[in-house]
């Protein structure tokens, strides 16, 4: 699963909030679907700049993030870096675009139920659940130093 971050959490957030204020959706379209809306926010480029980069690759976003190379400095592979670089593995970015992982559905408000990849209130709560796994073990992950009077400094050191 991705690396827990604040950015990867922030961005999967605000993805939902451009989705559930209508931004064009298309499953169909490599700049407006799952991946394509999280990399409208991400990289801060229209759906139209996506789907231009997105046509030097061949496939769907799940065939394009399998292809990356880390290296390349094709307009594809830049795009797949940037979700990457904010923690995204090749594999999340498949989950992303078919709402299939199986970890954030048994943790939608509810339980467990499949979600369809092509209809928008479905990737919102898709996205929104995910940033709440990564935010929950982002929090988990942060440890306060014991005992906490070897760091205090002034008044507060006993």
């Amino acid at each position: 699963m991705a690396h827990p971050n604040l950015v990867l959490v922030d961005v999967l957030r605000q993805t939902a909030q451009h989705l559930a204020n209508g931004a064009p959706y298309a499953w169909g379209n490599h700049g407006a679907c799952n991946c394509g809306n999280l990399l409208q926010v991400v990289a801060n480029v229209s759906k139209e700049e996506i789907l231009t980069y997105a046509h030097t690759g061949f496939g769907e976003w799940t065939e394009l993030a399998e292809e990356f190379c880390p290296v390349s400095n094709t307009p594809v592979n830049l795009l797949i870096k940037k979700l990457t670089d904010i923690g995204l593995t090749p594999s999340d970015i498949h989950h992303l675009e078919y709402l299939d992982d199986r970890s954030v559905l048994d943790k939608l408000p509810g339980g467990f139920r499949w979600l369809k990849r092509n209809v928008r209130e479905d990737v919102i709560l898709y996205f929104s659940t995910f940033a709440d796994i990564l935010e929950e073990q982002y929090l988990g992950s942060i440890r306060i130093p014991y005992p906490p009077e070897e760091h205090m400094v002034g008044e507060y050191a006993g």
